[in-house]
């Protein structure tokens, strides 16, 4: 007697991390189950591909959006952008954990007409949007710092919660890389709802504030620094660190040299003053986005990210993917690769689709390409697993 039953479907959890300058993850995952269902209604099979999309963040740009994704509540709020113009900022929400976000408030991407501002632009709307969230009461908030324009030690940030920096004459500073070397003295506003909350700052970035490795020298030329601007801003973040501790912070020059104070144009050291817990970017959203019992349910777990290379296999999202995927094959999509396919078991990578194996055209600034580039790998990967 022939069983009639039908096939188990292959589960496909679609877990990527933005392609940046193109997609953000949410987009890169559509655009891959979309594929992936196309293969199974071409082989007949409907259904037989079922995919579950959880787009990822590791502390950078879009992790407002990955939080969103998974279900937390967008709040809108209007604060001021890198160089003082009013921009839109969201924050996510699942009411205990807040997701405050950089790129979304005072980001390189934010800038007038792209233009970099290496000494002007100012963390403050970062702030202000830290301030929004503590009205919504919540146990912890989570400081996600990639993508910011600034370089001024969280001055900008600190003003906005409550932090006065004053000039020789007793004129309140804006807080931006050029007024660092102009503080005379500070004084400080203590806000208790920052006691009671819990400060996490996700990033894998490692750098201290100050020196050949700090902020300015390393993530300046990013912004628009050059060398008389990484000078004035390296010595104005060291007069930052001394003023700070003439206000009474006895540990400001100890935590300038933490490990991440530098990331964000020194945001982080701002959010260490604060009394912030530093984590890994990657593994942190992927504990907050429930990764583990998502992916449990899954045959096959599809990552990637806009270049696969040296610095993936270092930590980044798609390596903490793998890492956590318990044995299942791993697939990996990317923009380009610079990985040798000798080298995808470090990562215990299966198979690894590029975009530039699909088109001589550059895609990583055409977003309408990428898409259509992963719909058709998506149905490749489809047809693979049926």
């Amino acid at each position: 007697m022939t069983s009639t039953t039908a096939p188990r479907p292959v589960r496909a959890l679609i877990a990527p991390d933005k392609f940046k300058g193109s997609l953000t993850a949410a987009e890169v995952a559509d655009a891959l189950a979309a594929g992936l269902r196309s293969a199974a209604n071409v082989s007949g099979t409907a259904g037989a591909v079922q995919c579950e999309l959880l787009p990822l963040a590791d502390g950078g740009d879009g992790s407002v959006d990955a939080a969103v994704a998974a279900g937390f509540t967008r709040h809108r709020y209007t604060v001021a952008g890198p160089t003082g113009q009013p921009v839109q900022a969201a924050i996510a929400f699942d009411g205990n954990t807040a997701v405050v976000e950089v790129a979304n408030t005072c980001g390189l991407g934010l800038l007038p007409e792209g233009k970099l501002e290496a000494l002007n632009a100012s963390s403050r709307g970062f702030g202000e949007a830290v301030l929004l969230a503590l009205s919504l009461k919540p146990a912890r908030i989570v400081l996600a710092l990639g993508g910011s324009a600034s370089t001024d030690g969280g001055m900008g940030m600190l003003t906005a919660l409550g932090y006065r920096f004053l000039d020789a004459n007793g004129r309140q500073l804006e807080g931006n890389g050029r007024t660092l070397g102009q503080i005379h003295s500070i004084q400080r506003t203590h806000f208790p709802e920052l006691a009671a909350t819990k400060l996490i700052v996700a990033s894998d970035v490692h750098n201290p504030l100050l020196g050949p490795q700090g902020a300015p020298a390393v993530f300046g030329p990013q912004k628009g620094a050059g060398s008389t601007e990484i000078a004035a801003l390296d010595d104005g973040l060291a007069r930052l660190v001394h003023k700070l501790s003439e206000a009474g912070i006895p540990q400001a020059a100890a935590l300038a040299e933490h490990e991440g104070a530098g990331s964000a144009g020194g945001i982080g050291y701002a959010c260490l003053l604060l009394g912030a817990r530093q984590v890994s970017g990657a593994d942190y959203f992927l504990d907050l986005l429930d990764f583990n019992t998502r992916k449990d349910s899954c045959d096959v777990v599809i990552t990637g990210e806009g270049s696969i290379d040296e610095q993936t296999l270092a930590g980044k999202l798609p390596a903490a993917v793998a890492r956590r995927s318990g044995g299942r094959p791993i697939i990996a999509v990317a923009g380009r690769s610079l990985l040798p396919k000798n080298r995808w078991s470090e990562m215990a990578l299966s198979r690894v689709y590029t975009l530039a194996d699909y088109t001589d055209q550059d895609s990583s600034k055409d977003p309408e390409l990428s898409a259509a580039l992963l719909h058709r790998i998506g149905k490749d990967i489809g047809t693979s697993l049926l």
